[in-house]
């Protein structure tokens, strides 16, 4: 019998990846989202529809063998969305799972939880301190799910580092823009703090794992990252090498570019928010022995392998929509309101002229 999967917010990056991998796998897929999936397979059907909305959640999961909780809200969304787009949801989708029996819910949350932690590297065990309002509803989030877990429904809980690969854009095609044109890229301080990334693909991996494996084992949460990673700084200078331009990574004085970058956040003129700001100081990663150990499971990619395979997918959507005449060029809207378009760069534009 075919295995029926639900995935939420299957229309952005993570969820259009996945419902890719399990429709290889030969799986029946259901697309939860605000916009129609870009895939088109006989195996797949789609309801456009916020996650909120729990008759329709009702409705969407009443046959599913798993469901895969993917949708949330960006760090850039008004505060009082973010809230209601993360907890709100999260509950919607889990009221809506056990009503219909549904065994297993794998939710997506994130390493946002432990804020800004003083232990490197973080354990699962590390206690949620949100510093945002992100954080702050993922924590949340991750109270609801151990709520339902505790009533006869498996509930892997997935804490992922920044994810990126083909389909990424976000904060991360400003580095591609500034090294396609031949820019230095400027980091605060020295760049020598380790930021732990993860590919998407190794990403999919783990939820696919998390969904076969036996209940006693997935029920519980897991960290995960590239277990290969160097410094924020070398993860830079390998995109600029990959443009082929010579063009270095240049250290700014690490604290007054954070003042700067904190008064164009607060004024709106900036798309990097406080947290991401802070975490750039400081080494960040995650243990992920847990998800080894218990799970089996282990990345195939490093945090550069990522972040190229990235950078050489944006670079052949560029050559791409170059290409198309003016008039069938995608229409610049809603750009920052997912992690698959790119984010306004707002006042830091204006930096180029010295880089």
């Amino acid at each position: 019998m075919v295995e029926r999967i639900v995935v939420t917010g299957g229309a952005g990056m993570l969820g259009s990846t996945l419902i890719d991998r399990l429709l290889g796998d030969g799986r029946q897929v259901h697309c939860v989202d605000l916009r129609a999936p870009r895939t088109e397979h006989e195996n797949l059907t789609h309801t456009v529809s916020d996650v909120r909305d729990a008759v329709t959640m009702k409705r969407v999961t009443a046959d599913a063998d798993t469901v895969v909780h993917c949708a949330a809200a960006l760090p850039s969304y008004p505060a009082d969305m973010i809230r209601s787009v993360i907890v709100g949801g999260t509950e919607a989708v889990l009221t809506a799972a056990e009503a219909n029996a549904v065994p297993r819910v794998v939710h997506i949350s994130s390493t946002a939880v432990y804020g800004l932690p003083k232990v490197v590297p973080t354990p699962e065990e590390y206690p949620r301190e949100p510093v945002d309002t992100y954080s702050a509803a993922k924590a949340e989030a991750e109270e609801v799910a151990e709520r339902f877990r505790g009533r006869e429904m498996c509930v892997p809980i997935l804490r992922p580092k920044t994810f990126l690969g083909p389909g990424r854009m976000g904060l991360f095609a400003m580095l591609f823009e500034w090294a396609e044109e031949g820019r230095n890229f400027p980091v605060l301080g020295r760049g020598d703090v380790r930021i732990q990334m993860f590919d998407v693909d190794d990403l999919v991996d783990a939820v696919v794992t998390a969904m076969d494996a036996p209940a006693a084992t997935a029920d519980d949460t897991f960290n995960l990252g590239a277990t290969s990673f160097g410094t924020i700084r070398e993860d830079f200078q390998a995109v600029l090498d990959a443009a082929g331009h010579g063009k270095r990574v240049r250290s700014m004085p690490a604290r007054p570019a954070l003042a700067a970058l904190s008064l164009l956040q607060r004024s709106g003129l900036s798309p990097v928010y406080g947290r991401l700001l802070h975490k750039l100081l400081d080494d960040s990663f995650v243990s992920t022995d847990k998800a080894r150990d218990v799970l089996g499971f282990r990345p195939k990619y490093s945090n550069q392998d990522a972040i190229l395979r990235t950078f050489a997918w944006w670079r052949e959507q560029r050559l791409a929509t170059a290409a198309l005449p003016a008039g069938a060029r995608p229409a610049k809207k809603g750009e920052g309101v997912t992690s698959v378009e790119p984010w306004r760069q707002g006042a830091l534009s204006l930096a180029k002229v010295l880089f």
